[in-house]
């Protein structure tokens, strides 16, 4: 009886330890994405890159889609290199795939895009590249396809891959990637923009929140800090997001997952958007 005792305690004792044991997250540093057609930082950026002691820079490097002329997917918008990071600063290649490519497999497509960065990186002297970023809104139906690409872009660049999370995908496995970074935006539905604000809203955010601790991937948080202008019955509608919402959508999902506290990133590096928030705005995203 003491023998059996003894087993349950010291299976307490393990099962208290590996309860206890803190989830895997990224590394603490702030991040910006940069989401323009060219490379080119102005004085106003290369400020505010060192203001708030931004390392990271994942910097779209083309997107991938289907038009109409092509057999299969093909590489948009390629970014232009006119200029370059300082020193010290991380360039991650951040690739956009639409969601319809995902709808059926493409042979070597993973091979390609992998082949197409690196040749972006040679022409374009960006050296040591330890990690890429794929950007896709998967859903149910291109959930299968999309890992299996993932799988095999991970064994074509052979280092560090990460990629976006959407909030309605943390519903779904975890995808095959080394990280995920929380899309904090774009959470709305745009039809339904007099109820509520498409970029950011407290009430499409808190759904979600009781997923966050769960979910396995580490995981990074991306904030909105830019405004989304549309034409809607030919009157001209500008989206912003106020900065009060954002810190109240930042500490509702740290609360429920401290670690999202450790890798921040806004989207997106631009002087509009720079000027659009005051410095104290920043300093509280950025907060760690």
């Amino acid at each position: 009886m003491k023998r059996l005792k003894h087993i349950c305690i010291g299976l307490l004792l393990i099962l208290s330890a590996i309860g206890c044991t803190q989830r895997e997250e990224p590394a603490e540093g702030n991040a910006v994405y940069y989401w323009r057609t060219d490379l080119r930082l102005d004085s106003t950026e290369r400020a505010f890159l060192n203001q708030y002691h931004i390392r990271k820079v994942y910097c779209r490097y083309f997107d991938v889609v289907i038009n109409d002329t092509a057999t299969g997917p093909v590489p948009n918008a390629t970014l232009s290199f006119s200029d370059s990071l300082p020193a010290g600063v991380e360039i991650i290649p951040t690739i956009y795939i639409t969601e319809n490519c995902m709808h059926k497999p493409h042979q070597q497509l993973a091979e390609r895009l992998v082949q197409r960065i690196r040749q972006m990186n040679e022409t374009n002297d960006m050296e040591d590249i330890r990690e890429i970023q794929i950007d896709c809104d998967y859903t149910a139906r291109s959930m299968k396809t999309y890992y299996q690409f993932l799988r095999e872009v991970k064994e074509a660049w052979g280092q560090r891959l990460s990629t976006t999370i959407r909030l309605h995908q943390l519903s779904m496995p975890a995808p095959p990637a080394d990280e995920g970074v929380l899309m904090l935006y774009n959470t709305g539905d745009p039809r339904k923009f007099e109820e509520r604000n498409p970029i950011l809203d407290m009430r499409d955010v808190a759904p979600y929140l009781k997923r966050l601790d769960d979910y396995p991937l580490p995981l990074a948080a991306a904030y909105p800090v830019y405004s989304w202008l549309r034409i809607i019955d030919g009157v001209h509608i500008e989206h912003t997001v106020e900065a009060e919402e954002i810190i109240k959508v930042k500490h509702a999902v740290e609360k429920e997952r401290e670690g999202l506290k450790r890798s921040i990133i806004t989207y997106h590096l631009d002087v509009e958007n720079i000027n659009r928030y005051k410095p104290e705005t920043y300093e509280e995203i950025y907060h760690h």
